[in-house]
């Protein structure tokens, strides 16, 4: 009886073994598998952690690019306005440089010419176109006597303005000439030498009225000469 009870005892054991054995090895697996869901779920978040920190390390790059193209055309337009500013403070300065040559020029071209002749005495209580008008005559073989004459007949015309004009008829001049490039059989000068002006209407004078109060008797008498 004993050794029935052994042999059972020694089954009953091995079965007990088989089954402890059995309910190890099914946690055993459980543990495994859970672990492997651990190391999975880790290595997923790794995953995720790595594309979002690629994806922070993108947006950061992106934002620096991003800014040093912004620089780059912040000093490509500041470069652009100077060399505009430049290029028209230079034209500017060309521009005063013509238009001062230009006013220059037209100044010399205008610029009333001095009589540098001799003046005779008889003349010095006379000035400026008349004083030269004075000499002039004399020296056109007229007498001191004609001045008044020649004096109040050009009075009367120009007021001895070498520059006057005659915005009805066109003439010009102190002695009004008509039309004014008749003066330039004397010199090129007449429109800014009062000398050219006055020596071609004495010799205007002299053909047609012979004296200077001769043409001034005539302008009395019908307005002009």
């Amino acid at each position: 009886m004993s050794r029935l009870w052994s042999r059972f005892g020694i089954r009953a054991l091995a079965v007990v073994l088989l089954l402890v054995g059995v309910v190890g090895g099914y946690y055993l697996g459980q543990d495994r598998e859970v672990q492997q869901q651990g190391i999975s779920a880790q290595l997923a978040a790794n995953a995720d952690q790595q594309e979002m920190e690629l994806i922070k390390e993108r947006h950061r790059q992106n934002m620096i690019a991003t800014a040093q193209q912004r620089e780059a055309e912040r000093v490509a337009r500041e470069k652009a306005l100077a060399a505009a500013k430049a290029e028209a403070e230079r034209a500017q300065k060309a521009e005063e440089a013509a238009s001062r040559k230009k006013r220059e020029e037209a100044e010399k071209n205008t610029a009333t010419k001095p009589y540098t002749g001799p003046i005779p005495a008889s003349c010095n209580e006379f000035s400026g176109n008349r004083k030269t008008g004075c000499a002039l005559m004399i020296g056109a073989g007229f007498k001191i006597d004609q001045f008044p004459c020649l004096n109040k007949l050009w009075d009367k015309e120009s007021g001895w303005n070498h520059k006057a004009r005659n915005s009805s008829s066109g003439a010009y001049g102190i002695a009004q000439a008509l039309p004014p490039t008749k003066m330039s059989s004397v010199a090129d000068d007449w429109q800014t030498n009062p000398a050219t002006q006055i020596k071609w209407g004495l010799g205007y004078i002299k053909g047609r009225y012979k004296t200077p109060c001769g043409a001034w008797s005539h302008s009395q008498s019908v307005g002009w000469y």
